[in-house]
């Protein structure tokens, strides 16, 4: 009974002292405990930041200009210029370089062919493939249009040529021409006219033989109202006459080498005519003559009162050109009418006088009458 009673007081001293490790002590930490503390609270933080789902942004980190040489920025000086920015490329550009053949102005002959040639550069960003070179406006004088530009890349030149041929009237001629890419559109020309075109010039110089009437008025069918004249007189025939009187004493005094005298019908308001063979006239041509009269023995030039007519018939159609009246003043008149109503036309001229009143030795004269080019 005793041993059990002296175990079971053992048995409490040691609970007692078992509770007593439990039990809150008021006494301060030391530096190895509080050490401890801190690392098991930041390792704690670690393990529940880990566990966390990655929902926050990576900060951005300042970078410093001062200690990192290889970002830092220089400052240009202020008495450097920038280098200016370079021009924006244009896809389709042409540049006309120069004529080859043909300069501008070029005499050609009626009807004559020639070959034009251009080169032009590609001004552009873009090769020209399947480009063609093509007609304007202008005179296209028989040129092909469309023709095909062979592969021509940025910055090549080439030569461009097109074959024409010559109207047959005179004149000055020009003909504009272009170059329009893959898709039908007409890309611009610098240096071509108003920057778009490029043109080849060609003036035509008709060979004129001209007409002279006061040689070939033996040629020439003449008539008056009473017949048909021959050519030649004599000059006492009251039915009119025509003949030359070269070198003999005019109303001026003058005594030209070449006067053809075309005597009306000794009637009042008598006429002669004179119709020349056809011709063909050439633009640019003009009719040309002096008018007047034969001086008589006398002195006088007659009745001296007329109207000198210029007439033309094409078919059996006539025409006037001019009339113009005369009397015996002393002095002749000039006359010089241009052509260009006719140009090209083939027609058969027609020299008429008209006594003006009565035809008493009205002696009506043609000094070097012709047709010809200035």
């Amino acid at each position: 009974m005793l041993k059990d009673t002296r175990i079971l007081s053992i048995l409490t001293v040691l609970i007692f002292i078992l509770s007593a490790c439990n039990l809150p002590s008021g006494a301060a930490a030391t530096p190895t405990e509080q050490s401890n503390a801190v690392f098991t609270a930041a390792a704690l933080t670690v393990q529940a930041q880990l566990t966390q789902p990655a929902s926050f942004s990576t900060p951005t980190l300042p970078i410093s200009v001062a200690t990192n040489t290889a970002l830092s920025v220089p400052t240009l000086p202020a008495s450097t210029s920038r280098p200016a920015a370079s021009a924006t490329l244009v896809c389709d550009q042409a540049q006309f370089v120069r004529d080859i053949t043909i300069p501008d102005g070029s005499q050609i002959a009626p009807g004559a062919t020639f070959t034009k040639t251009w080169r032009l550069r590609n001004a552009g960003a873009c090769t020209w493939s399947g480009y063609t070179l093509v007609f304007d406006s202008g005179d296209q004088m028989g040129g092909t249009s469309p023709q095909t530009i062979g592969n021509v890349p940025p910055g090549e030149e080439v030569d461009l040529s097109v074959n024409f041929t010559a109207p047959t009237s005179s004149s000055s001629y020009r003909s504009y021409w272009r170059i329009r890419n893959s898709a039908g559109v007409l890309i611009p020309v610098l240096g071509g006219t108003q920057g778009k075109s490029f043109f080849v010039d060609i003036k035509v110089a008709v060979a004129s033989s001209g007409l002279d009437l006061h040689t070939r008025a033996v040629d020439a069918n003449w008539v008056s109202g009473a017949s048909t004249l021959t050519f030649g007189g004599p000059d006492t025939d009251a039915r009119g006459f025509a003949m030359y009187r070269n070198n003999q004493r005019l109303e001026d005094n003058s005594s030209p080498a070449k006067i053809l005298e075309t005597h009306p019908q000794w009637v009042t308001d008598g006429a002669i005519t004179g119709t020349y063979p056809a011709y063909k006239v050439v633009p640019g041509e003009r009719f040309r003559a002096r008018i007047g009269f034969l001086l008589l023995s006398d002195g006088t030039c007659g009745s001296g009162n007329v109207k000198f007519q210029l007439n033309y018939k094409e078919g059996s159609a006539s025409n006037s050109l001019g009339e113009w009246a005369e009397t015996c003043d002393g002095v002749l008149r000039d006359i010089d009418v241009d052509l260009s109503s006719i140009a090209g036309r083939t027609v058969q001229f027609v020299l008429a006088v008209v006594a003006n009143g009565t035809a008493t030795q009205d002696q009506a004269i043609w000094v070097s009458p012709r047709v010809e080019l200035p």
